[in-house]
């Protein structure tokens, strides 16, 4: 016994005097410095989605298993005119809705849209459409209707040229009143029913009850230079857009939402075409990814958290191939497996996930080595921050499986690091793991 307590003495005062390993892209003045430091919650914007009303009935067992509530947007709600070439907005009741989710420390996933099938939330009568008053009042503006299996549905009149124009218009100036407001993480942009770049079951006309391929051009190429939110279109673009066959729009950095995600024939079929067609393997990378839950069957979102997998596939295997940052699943808590504890565990498998694989200090500053072992970027500005001072450099766009050094102008003691967002809330935090 005296022998292996003598033997583990000598190899611990060998190790304590061998000298300190520094890494080639730093120079000898750095010195090792101790942190702890654990990832535990969901990320903020990343994870599973449950639509405001459902989360703050379920808040106090499903408050902490998510990070983002959603609910559709209707621009008749805070439109109320146009004087002299600018048009009036009225925010109240949206911003109302903006801090009841910040109250939950949660941030937006917000979907603005026109036509809802069978839908009475715009006055009270089914498939009325969102468009502003002011709009419908014109009298070169006339809307369309057809009994949709989904539901009597107004459409909006893509003839006519005040709504093109209002439509960019609106963006920008939402954009304008939000870019920098961390209550909102996401947007999702698009035409059709439930803005999803469809109008299934409706014969379509370009230019008349959906926009045309020339007008989407130029309001996705407008989007992207007036959005500073990250924006996502629908998968059923590559259906129902020119983004596919046009090179400038496929360059454009939108993220994809996929609202009938993990359905019995999602792979190898229409979904997993749309994405491949759209998404080319490597949108994920620039734009965030998304969507809801099946609903092709009632089951569907009450089965998908299984850990056995639905239709083959696990919710793990499924975000992990699509990179997915948050995903709807308003139904999932009344199912079997949409426990709390589940529901932390499969937002946390979301998005990005940092791991802090090396610090040092010298004298003067700080150096980290910062990886992503995450699915998906983050995709608004991050920066490494001791004691308040930030990095030049923005952990943004840090791909899944890269590392990222990065220096701060201040001497890290270990518990002064943290990671500083002006895109979240107080009360959230970006954590990080220490390897």
């Amino acid at each position: 016994m005296k022998n292996v307590s003598l033997i583990l003495l000598l190899a611990l005062l060998a190790n304590a005097c061998a000298p300190t390993v520094i890494p080639d892209e730093l120079d000898k003045s750095y010195a090792p410095v101790s942190i702890q430091s654990r990832v535990d919650a969901v990320q903020p914007g990343t994870g599973l989605v449950l639509w405001s009303e459902n989360a703050r009935e379920r808040n106090a067992a499903y408050g902490k298993s998510i990070a983002l509530e959603y609910a559709y947007c209707l621009p008749s709600q805070v439109v109320t005119g146009k004087v002299d070439g600018k048009i009036q907005y009225d925010w109240r009741t949206f911003n109302q809705w903006l801090s009841d989710v910040a109250s939950r420390k949660h941030q937006a996933v917000v979907r603005f849209r026109y036509e809802y099938p069978g839908e009475r939330s715009v006055d009270g009568q089914p498939g009325t459409t969102a468009v502003p008053a002011y709009i419908k009042a014109l009298p070169d503006y006339k809307e369309t209707f057809f009994e949709n299996e989904d539901g009597p549905t107004w459409y909006a009149d893509w003839t006519n040229e005040e709504l093109q124009w209002f439509t960019k218009q609106f963006y920008a100036d939402f954009n304008a009143a939000y870019r920098d407001d961390p209550r909102i993480a996401f947007v999702e942009v698009g035409f059709g029913h439930w803005s999803e770049y469809h109008i299934f079951g409706t014969p379509l006309q370009p230019g008349v009850n959906f926009p045309s391929d020339a007008y989407q051009k130029d309001f996705l190429t407008y989007l992207a230079g007036a959005l500073d939110i990250p924006w996502l279109i629908s998968i059923d673009a590559a259906e129902s857009s020119p983004v596919v066959g046009d090179a400038s729009l496929m360059s454009l950095t939108f993220g994809l939402f996929d609202d009938s995600f993990m359905h019995k024939n999602h792979e190898g079929d229409y979904n997993e075409n749309c994405w491949n067609a759209i998404g080319k393997g490597t949108r994920w990378q620039k734009g965030a990814c998304g969507g809801e839950i099946s609903y092709y069957t009632s089951a569907d979102q009450k089965n998908f958290l299984n850990p056995a997998g639905m239709y083959g596939v696990t919710w793990e295997q499924a975000s992990a191939k699509y990179h997915i940052s948050f995903m709807i699943a308003n139904d999932a808590p009344s199912g079997q497996y949409g426990t709390a504890s589940r529901f932390k565990e499969a937002s946390m498998a979301c998005g990005y996930h940092f791991v802090l694989t090396g610090l040092y200090a010298n004298k003067e500053r700080t150096a980290a080595f910062v990886t992503n072992t995450g699915i998906a970027p983050i995709y608004r500005d991050a920066y490494l921050a001791v004691g308040g001072v930030r990095s030049e450099t923005s952990l943004k766009g840090l791909l899944p499986g890269d590392t990222l050094l990065v220096f701060i102008d201040k001497v890290a003691s270990g518990s002064d690091l943290t990671i500083e967002s002006d895109y979240i809330l107080p009360g959230q935090s970006i954590q990080f793991d220490v390897e």
